[in-house]
């Protein structure tokens, strides 16, 4: 797997499967029907930012993920992310290795710890996944998030240190 900048050319891979997450609502924080244009603006960030992509050997993309500041000004020094596997490529360390980039991407930036501002709490693969990379819940803002089977359950923020 090589992670690598996403392109515009990677966006016609990406839309389908950011479009299937975020329509089944169990994940993120965006509108359920938001659309293709919506959706580009808010995941192919420009630099200083940084939008990535897994492809495997052929260049099918699994899996991509978005880097930033999380905070401004005095809190610039927090980096933010956020990530996205491809269901049909789910279970094959996609989401771990973008995490695994995006923390080298955050020290080599100078950034001195990472936030999750949004991590869902039934959201159970991905909650055992950051903690595995050190992460950890600060505070889980009670029935925070209204996910489309299980009702309203708690969102998570997680942090670690760089």
């Amino acid at each position: 797997m090589l992670i690598r900048e996403a392109t515009a050319d990677d966006w016609p891979a990406i839309w389908p499967f950011l479009r299937e997450i975020v329509a089944a609502g169990e994940t993120y924080t965006y509108d359920r029907d938001i659309t293709e244009e919506q959706a580009r603006s808010v995941w192919m960030l420009a630099a200083p930012s940084r939008t990535v992509v897994a492809v495997d050997q052929g260049g099918t993309v699994l899996g991509t993920a978005k880097m930033n500041r999380n905070h401004m000004g005095p809190g610039s020094h927090v980096a933010g992310a956020s990530f996205m596997v491809d269901p049909a490529h789910g279970g094959r360390g996609v989401g771990r290795a973008l995490g695994e980039y995006a923390l080298e991407w955050a020290r080599a930036e100078g950034y001195r710890m990472m936030q999750f501002n949004a991590v869902v709490e039934s959201n159970v693969g991905a909650v055992k996944l950051w903690r595995s990379l050190g992460f950890e819940v600060l505070a889980t803002l009670p029935e925070g998030f209204r996910h489309p089977t299980k009702g309203f359950v708690g969102l998570h923020i997680m942090y670690r240190e760089l």
